[in-house]
């Protein structure tokens, strides 16, 4: 797998090698002692899956406290824009974000680390998402960043009125209002 660093510090994206033939291919989507060896001791204690349809925005959400998570993520159907938002404090980039389309079709995953809000758009028709967490999902911790605060300036590629979302998606906190990890 090629591990790459992205211009914020401990968010990855990972590109695991492919090999194929005419049955179709192979891959390995994790390995635990090369993965420890880029990113660092992750304990992952859960996989996730979710199935959305285009214009589904599930985000931005973090949990604070001893419930926050570290997730690696990627789509095995479809596309997604999914992006981080460094919630650190202290951080250089407190406010930034990193944004990856991710696709079944190249098999990429991203890594983003506690201290992070993270959230995806669905670019295609239909999108089934997997992630790994290294914590349980704990409602009472959940906050939501507001997906269109425009101190964020995240471009979704999809216009907010051909988005699908939550009632807890539709009114996130502003970016203001947030008390850094």
């Amino acid at each position: 797998m090629e591990y790459v660093k992205t211009a914020i510090e401990g968010v990855w994206v990972i590109q695991p090698k492919r090999f194929g033939d005419a049955r179709g291919y192979f891959c390995e989507t994790f390995k635990l002692e090369e993965f420890r060896s880029h990113v660092g001791e992750v304990n992952f204690v859960q996989d996730n899956e979710s199935f959305s349809s285009r214009g589904v925005l599930r985000g931005l959400h973090f949990q604070r406290g001893e419930w926050s998570q570290a997730k690696l993520v990627r789509v095995s159907q479809g596309r997604v824009l999914d992006v981080a938002v460094d919630l650190r404090g202290g951080s250089p980039t407190f406010g930034q974000h990193v944004a990856v389309e991710l696709s079944a079709e190249l098999g990429n995953q991203f890594f983003i680390p506690r201290g992070f809000a993270h959230g995806f758009v669905v670019l295609s028709d239909v999108a089934q998402f997997q992630y790994k967490v290294d914590n349980v999902y704990a409602p009472h911790s959940e906050v939501t960043l507001a997906f269109d605060d425009p101190a964020l300036a995240i471009d979704w590629r999809i216009p907010a009125a051909e988005m699908l979302l939550s009632d807890k998606d539709r009114h996130g906190l502003p970016l203001s209002e947030i008390i850094p990890f």
